[in-house]
């Protein structure tokens, strides 16, 4: 599955479906792959049509939740007045896994206006441009819960 990932990375990056660039990616991309899988048990992940489903399910998500952020970035920058109150919010997660939460952190931090700070056992620490709930739960319910339930579904 990783390979395949990778794989298809490379696809993307190069642009282009010639034949040695096709070979050359296969390769290094298997190579990775097997140091990888031999140095770990985390890149084990069990593909199945249900976690295929959730994978997609989340995507979307992701997808959803970057674009609403982004007009919300755009709202912050263009009003005349920026009403912003920042701070660090604590958030609980439920995701076991190294992986799913490295991927639970990357979705938060890749939507504008928030951070991950810290991950400290079934805690996390994100730094959101305007906090709007400071309780753990309200906030966990706005930050956390799109993808948690997905990747939770995908990486246990």
């Amino acid at each position: 599955m990783l390979w395949l990932l990778l794989f298809i990375l490379w696809l993307i990056v190069n642009a282009s479906l010639a034949t040695p660039i096709l070979i050359t990616g296969a390769v290094i991309s298997f190579a990775i792959a097997l140091i990888f899988a031999r140095r770990s048990n985390v890149w084990h992940i069990a593909v199945t049509p249900r976690s295929a489903w959730h994978f997609l399910a989340y995507t979307s998500v992701f997808f959803t939740e970057l674009v609403k952020a982004n007009l919300n970035m755009l709202r912050y920058v263009y009003s005349p007045r920026i009403d912003i109150h920042p701070g660090i919010v604590r958030v609980r997660i439920r995701l076991k896994s190294p992986i799913g939460r490295l991927a639970l952190s990357n979705s938060i931090a890749l939507t504008p206006g928030s951070l991950v700070m810290d991950v400290r056992g079934e805690t996390m620490f994100v730094h959101w441009l305007d906090v709007k709930r400071t309780d753990p739960d309200q906030a966990t319910e706005m930050i956390v819960a799109p993808f948690e339930k997905h990747l939770e579904a995908v990486f246990g």
